[in-house]
């Protein structure tokens, strides 16, 4: 795999409609420095707004997976990010004069030509690799949809498809060559939809742009020539349309056998470009679609954010601990005597974190609380659980080193059993609620998996401030 970052030599454009919203864009590719990303830009609207493409941005996933930042959007981006991952591109300015890119065949094969044409450029600096190290999965049991990755030192998509439908039946496929593979074996790969599907879609606004030219139409069901020549005025087609024999819609030519799951293949590898960073894995995919692509890719884009963070603060790496006490204090502003937390030994982003305290007879509180007889006091362990809460703030804001977390509530604390010196307690904090600076948290505390304290507690993020000069 390609090691450094790539972007083109010189910008390049492609003209004409949009599949779902039948509007004509321009769109122009131009190189950009390192570490930029992709975006796109609609430099047809005031202030020329730009969209990340990343999963963070998308806001609709029907027939499509369409990105916005406020007002603006850009539809059906899966068809140019694939064209943009499937050659390896990292950093890439997209500017657009309209709202969805166009068309073109269906496929990624016209992106990938103008793109091959404005020539690659290595530039210095590194790609930023996520390394997939565990198995990531989704699951959704109502579509039967199952995206799996695992480690692997390279990158392979395997896909395979099976609608319950006679007409598709059941396929697969699989990349596991970006360099060789993509361009000349799955670019090409035009989108597709069934005839029972075509009329539906017309009356939700969708395949405005669509023709016999720019998609694969499998016949699932036979209609009379006057339905067919209804349906063609419906959706807007001139051409004249007819019952294929070979069971495509006026005889269309297939480009590959299994052409349809080739295209699933090629939405799935735009779809999870929104990651926002090269990946190394193994990604096993069953019945995908755009909805669980995007979630998939949602779920992976957390733990890229996570490996990133972990990375900020935790300078060496450590066998079953994510953050040490270093770590810990780059991120929290408590010091002696008052940081209750020793290391982090798991996390998941905005979800969940598992603190460890090692409670010592060193222990200054123990002076005083109580001679003789030392118990740590339940606020304090209420206060190691606050601390260890405030790692999972960490992806909330650009530099949670300036911020403060401050104790607003606390609810349904209960102390079940002492903590005594000696005892080492495990600090399992979930985040319940997120909106804007307010937090809630729920907390457990144990000693040896036995439940000593839990509490739930409200707190607000403020400011740090910064210290005056003499």
């Amino acid at each position: 795999m390609i090691e450094s970052q790539r972007t083109i030599a010189h910008e390049v454009s492609i003209s004409g409609v949009g599949l779902h919203t039948g509007t004509s864009c321009r769109m122009t590719f131009k190189p950009a420095p390192e570490n930029y990303g992709i975006k796109f830009i609609r430099i047809d609207l005031p202030d020329k707004p730009e969209i990340p493409a990343n999963a963070d941005f998308v806001v609709d996933v029907s027939r499509g997976t369409t990105l916005a930042v406020g007002d603006a959007k850009v539809h059906t981006v899966e068809h140019v990010l694939a064209a943009v991952v499937g050659l390896q591109i990292d950093n890439l300015i997209i500017e657009l004069e309209g709202i969805e890119p166009p068309v073109g065949d269906g496929s990624s094969l016209p992106y990938v030509k103008v793109l091959r044409d404005a020539k690659f450029v290595q530039q210095e600096a590194p790609k930023d690799y996520l390394i997939i190290d565990e198995t990531v999965m989704y699951h959704n049991e109502e579509k039967q949809v199952d995206i799996v990755a695992l480690p692997l030192d390279g990158y392979r998509i395997t896909v395979m498809v099976d609608y319950q439908n006679p007409a598709l039946g059941s396929q697969h496929t699989g990349l596991f060559d970006l360099e060789k593979e993509f361009a000349e074996e799955f670019a090409p790969a035009r989108t597709f939809c069934f005839l029972s599907e075509v009329e539906n879609l017309a009356n939700v606004g969708l395949i405005k742009g669509g023709d016999i030219d720019n998609a694969v139409v499998i016949v699932d069901h036979n209609l009379s020539q006057n339905e067919l020549e209804v349906l063609r005025k419906k959706i807007g087609v001139k051409e004249k349309v007819v019952i294929g024999g070979n069971g495509i819609l006026n005889n269309k030519e297939l480009r590959f056998k299994n052409e349809p799951v080739r295209h699933k293949l090629l939405d799935l590898l735009g779809d999870l470009a929104l990651i926002g960073a090269p990946i190394k894995a193994q990604i096993l995919a069953a019945r995908p679609g755009h909805k669980a692509n995007v979630e998939f890719a949602r779920q992976v884009r957390k733990l890229y954010q996570q490996k990133k963070l972990v990375k900020k603060f935790q300078f060496v790496k450590k066998e079953g601990v994510v953050f040490d006490i270093n770590a810990i204090q780059r991120i929290l502003p408590h010091r002696y005597p008052f940081l209750l937390v020793d290391k982090i030994i798991h996390l998941e982003l905005d979800k969940k974190v598992i603190g460890v305290k090692s409670v010592t007879i060193n222990e200054p509180f123990f002076q005083g609380h109580f001679p003789g007889q030392p118990i740590m006091p339940g606020v304090l362990i209420i206060e190691s659980m606050a601390q260890t809460g405030g790692v999972l703030l960490l992806n909330s804001f650009p530099n949670p080193e300036e911020k403060l977390v401050y104790f607003m509530q606390i609810n349904n604390a209960k102390f079940r059993k002492p903590v005594n010196p000696g005892d080492q307690l495990y600090l399992e904090i979930e985040l319940t609620n997120k909106k804007s600076k307010i937090v809630t948290m729920s907390g457990k505390a144990f000693v040896n998996d036995v439940l000593v304290a839990e509490a739930d507690f409200m707190a607000g993020i403020v400011d740090r401030e910064s210290k005056k000069e003499d």
